[in-house]
């Protein structure tokens, strides 16, 4: 059974820095992409970031490009979303997701099978 776990959010003010990381488990393919999701309130859920494991290929939203790292351990069992220049805007609920697979959209919600409970990041001004 597949298993993710997100830690690392919290409070910061505009222009800090948070790392949440996803330790995950349970994994039977060797072909799958971990990603990054956030949902603020009264929008939908978006795409953040993601890593296709097969090939390290990693894909970014415009609006988190060059302040946002995502990146894994030797072992791929933890997953980190390094933020800095943390905006008021990033304010959200951030979700780890995995799925099987060669994707068509890296950052489509629909292509992922397995979800964390998400974890809190609120940026204040």
């Amino acid at each position: 059974e597949v298993q993710l776990v997100e830690s690392g959010g919290g409070l910061v003010q505009a222009g800090g820095s948070l790392r949440l990381s996803c330790a995950a488990s349970g994994f039977t393919f060797d072909d799958y992409a971990i990603a990054w999701f956030r949902q603020a309130p009264g929008k939908e859920r978006e795409g953040v970031s993601s890593m296709s494991v097969l090939d390290e290929n990693t894909y970014y939203a415009e609006s988190v490009k060059d302040r946002f790292t995502l990146s894994s351990d030797d072992a791929g069992n933890m997953w980190n979303l390094q933020m800095n220049n943390l905006k008021p805007e990033d304010t959200a609920v951030y979700f780890c997701a995995a799925g099987p697979g060669d994707f068509g959209d890296y950052l489509d919600e629909d292509e992922y099978d397995y979800w964390g409970q998400g974890t809190q990041v609120t940026v204040s001004t």
